[in-house]
């Protein structure tokens, strides 16, 4: 993860590794050489996951260089998390029961000695088994893990170390730089056979050493025959919220969020906005009784602060940190006398309770919660409903019109 945190480290790493984007990545995706032999793989996530790059100027410039046959993997990649984020907000439920069950996890974890420490031992990479532990401290020292390692460190983690899931979701949550609550959790459901009811996946010696070119060969250290974990209730399929727009003449404060950390291109094609501040709330934790990992939080804070320059001296106004996320902003937008705070889509996940929250506060005073969406997502999250193969067939529509969505929302 060596590099700031910035827009434009994004799009210098999206420059050098466009000539790798096509039929190369393509070969050699799936192979993890470990954390100083990158160059297989973009590592572009963590700026993807802020939108300090977008996803339509990612695709973009790779169309742009590759044929489409050519790149279409590595298109399909990006699009998966379109796809997660997606089914996630039409399913809510997967995230509110995830937390649920976290919750009484956390709490076991002061009161039963045993699950603490095979806890303990896997977070720290002291189980013996040589690729997880060199998996767990890669995570810890870099905030990444090739996407291959992750499926692998997941499975292990599940079928054989027979940990609970939610708790290895939560892990990866705290300390990767490119978490987002619906790629990790329904990658976790998926792997533990959850998401695709029977179908898990199961992490296998062969394939590790195959994959990994003979660092790591774990022969009889895994648990290769282990069943799915019990099925649990099917979720209720709920409607996509609708967005907003901001409306013009109306003084307009702007809310960034950690979610979207490019404002520029969302309001290139909103003429009359009478835009009077700016405001960047912390983040909320993922879970307040676990610490974040260092490079994830040193990563998010630098991201934030990266995209509030970047709107500064696009819109010419400071923008101003807010600790309480609802009663600080409610003040900060009466003080402007704004009629209008204009944030990014909350998106299912840590986010959303507390734009759920602010919305009646400041309508309170008369004053409007507009969520706007990109383009992007409101094309893509529609055909998410279903699998991942369904949604696949609508991906050369989605990236047919991805020039015109890189700078609009």
């Amino acid at each position: 993860m060596a590099g700031p945190a910035s827009r434009a480290e994004g799009l210098a790493r999206l420059d050098a590794f466009l000539p790798h984007a096509g039929r190369d990545y393509a070969a050699r995706r799936n192979h993890d050489h470990g954390p100083q032999a990158r160059g297989n793989v973009s590592m572009l996530s963590p700026w993807i996951r802020h939108r300090l790059v977008t996803e339509p100027e990612v695709v973009a410039a790779v169309l742009g260089r590759h044929a489409p046959s050519a790149c279409a993997k590595f298109v399909q990649e990006v699009c998966w998390r379109t796809y997660w984020k997606g089914w996630f907000e039409q399913h809510p439920e997967a995230w509110s029961r995830y937390r649920a069950a976290l919750g009484p996890l956390v709490d076991r974890l002061d009161r039963d000695a045993a699950l603490a420490e095979r806890y303990r031992q896997a977070v720290e990479g002291r189980t013996g088994i040589a690729c997880f532990d060199a998996w767990a401290a890669e995570l810890a020292g870099h905030g990444y893990l090739h996407n291959h390692a992750r499926m692998w460190t997941a499975s292990i983690w599940i079928f054989t170390l027979r940990l609970p899931w939610q708790l290895g979701a939560d892990w990866f949550l705290r300390h990767l730089a490119d978490a987002d609550p619906a790629s990790n959790t329904l990658s976790w459901r998926w792997v533990g056979g959850l998401q695709t009811r029977g179908k898990h996946y199961l992490a296998r010696a062969a394939n590790i050493a195959e994959y990994t070119d003979g660092r790591f060969d774990p022969r009889g250290e895994l648990d290769e025959a282990a069943a799915p974990l019990p099925a649990d209730a099917p979720f209720e399929r709920q409607p996509l919220r609708l967005p907003s727009r901001p409306r013009p003449g109306v003084r307009a404060g702007l809310l960034m969020t950690v979610d979207d950390l490019h404002p520029e291109s969302a309001f290139a094609d909103m003429p009359g906005i009478e835009w009077v501040a700016a405001a960047l709330p912390d983040a909320p934790d993922t879970v307040a009784a676990l610490p974040e990992g260092d490079v994830a939080r040193a990563f998010r804070a630098a991201a934030m602060a990266d995209g509030a320059a970047r709107w500064t001296a696009a819109a010419g106004m400071q923008v101003e940190r807010i600790a309480d996320p609802v009663a600080g902003l409610v003040d900060w937008a009466r003080a402007h006398g704004l009629g209008q705070v204009v944030a990014p889509h909350a998106c299912v996940g840590p986010l959303r309770p507390v734009l759920d929250a602010l919305g009646p506060a400041l309508d309170a005073h008369g004053i409007a919660l507009v969520q706007w969406q990109r383009r992007w997502d409101a094309a893509g999250w529609p055909c998410a409903a279903r699998g991942f193969f369904n949604f696949r067939e609508h991906i050369g529509k989605l990236t047919a019109d991805c020039e015109d969505m890189n700078l609009s929302a």
